[in-house]
């Protein structure tokens, strides 16, 4: 059963670039789609984070 994950990335004034769900199988399923999501959109060196339904932080990166 997918699970719905969010994806956010700010810049550092705090001004969200990206703020976006998608779903995913499992906690490790959503790291890559996150970290793809993140590549394609050229964010990876942006700040940004991953939660999980259950509020885990998956990826984060400041």
């Amino acid at each position: 059963m997918s699970k719905l994950y969010k994806l956010t990335v700010f810049e550092p004034s705090g001004e969200k670039l990206l703020d976006e769900s998608f779903t995913a199988e499992n906690d490790e399923n959503a790291k890559e789609l996150g970290q793809k999501l993140l590549t394609e959109k050229n964010y990876q060196d942006h700040t940004h984070r991953c939660i999980s339904p259950a509020g885990a932080l998956l990826l984060f990166h400041r």
